[in-house]
């Protein structure tokens, strides 16, 4: 079970940080990541990492957002810097199992489980 935490209302300009914790199984090979569905958008992925330590970005948030995961905790934390307008969205936590992400964040795949979503809107 994935719980997302730290959306809101978050003035532009601001560095909120989104929280996602997996109480599930803990697989030594994993992807995990961020995925954002902005108004009358689809769902798409932003920020992924997976246990061979690759980190992958959208080219649209690149150098603003920074992914950590803390394994004691089973817990992954999405840093946004610089809030901008083109971020407001409903963002997900997702991951999976026994696969490592793509080599791009287009080839993340398809994810097996979910958070039910966490609202940012910036104001």
């Amino acid at each position: 079970q994935l719980v997302e935490s730290g959306g809101g209302s978050v003035t532009a300009g601001r560095s909120p940080r989104l929280s996602c914790t997996d109480s599930g199984y803990t697989y030594s090979t994993y992807c995990m990541g961020w995925f954002r569905q902005a108004p009358g958008k689809e769902r798409e992925a932003v920020a992924a990492l997976d246990s061979d330590g690759r980190t992958n970005f959208a080219d649209s948030v690149r150098g603003r957002y920074r992914l950590t995961r803390d394994n004691r905790k089973n817990t992954l934390t999405l840093q946004i810097d610089n809030l901008k307008p083109e971020d407001t969205g409903t963002y997900y936590c997702a991951t999976r199992g026994g696969f490592v992400c793509g080599p791009s964040i287009a080839h993340t795949g398809r994810m097996e489980y979910w958070g039910q979503g966490t609202q940012v809107t910036v104001s």
